[in-house]
């Protein structure tokens, strides 16, 4: 299994597809590893080099207590992949990373898209009482040091949503969900470091960006991530957006054949 090693950390990787198509890096969710897209990466790989990696404290990626940068780590498995300027794929908090990157290192980026993700710096968004609920749940959790318990309210609220009832939803992808942040518990004893935070935040930089941008969100979302969605959307320049109807926080995972109809026209309209 392909790791590499940089400082404080053993950055576990895969790639699929020929080095010498166009560069994909897809960024998973926190509430996921890079698993998460596995729905979708044989067909991205037929004309594209795809790269995922787990982030630190995720999946199959092992770290110390040494503080860090995710916009480091990411660069540093493209370095060692000997790309130079990959379009990123970023759902939820890989988002965030991918915009951080975006924004930091310009010339390292082809073009961005997002899922369900907001800029680093975005002001606090009040919640609805249904989403407030199950965060007053996970702080009982917390606070018990109910790992397994914290996983599946992460998963209650952000991939099934305040608004939906797993019981209507496909089985399948239920299952998934819950598997996928599962796989993270190995992480919570763990001594991981402090994440160096981007300065200043994205939050007032992104309209700078010129780089074509999808910006996407599932209709279920939770309040905060459809607000830095319409953000996002308002004040990339020429960004592309799209809600995926029927899904939350996960449409990639969700409604792959949807999200492919959607991710592989925008990559060919703007040869990425």
């Amino acid at each position: 299994m392909p790791h590499l090693d940089v400082p404080g950390a053993r950055l576990y990787y895969e790639t699929d597809g020929h080095a010498a198509d166009e560069p994909l890096l897809l960024i998973h969710a926190g509430i996921a590893t890079l698993r998460m897209w596995d729905p979708i990466v044989a067909a991205l790989a037929t004309n594209h080099y795809v790269i995922r990696y787990d982030t630190r404290g995720f999946g199959e990626t092992t770290s110390g207590p040494e503080a860090f940068s995710d916009r480091d780590d990411a660069r540093a498995i493209l370095d060692h992949l000997g790309v130079l300027r990959p379009t990123i794929i970023g759902a939820s908090r890989g988002g965030r990373i991918g915009l951080d990157i975006a924004v930091e290192t310009p010339d390292r980026v082809a073009g961005i898209a997002t899922i369900g993700s907001g800029p680093s710096g975005f002001p606090e968004v009040e919640l609805t009482d249904a989403e407030d609920d199950l965060c007053t749940k996970l702080d009982e959790a917390f606070e018990a040091k109910d790992h397994q318990r914290i996983a599946d309210l992460e998963v209650r609220l952000w991939s099934i949503g305040p608004l939906r009832n797993e019981q209507d939803l496909d089985g399948d992808f239920v299952r998934t969900a819950f598997e996928l942040n599962r796989l993270n518990l190995r992480h919570h004893d763990s001594a991981i470091g402090e994440s160096i935070d981007l300065e200043p935040p994205a939050y007032d930089q992104i309209v700078d960006l010129e780089i074509p941008a999808l910006v996407t969100v599932g209709e279920f979302d939770i309040t905060p991530a459809l607000i830095q969605f319409e953000y996002l959307a308002q004040s990339i320049p020429n960004a592309t957006r799209h809600v995926f109807p029927d899904t939350a926080h996960l449409p990639s995972v969700e409604r792959p054949r949807e999200f492919l109809e959607v991710l592989s026209p925008w990559l060919s309209d703007h040869g990425l």
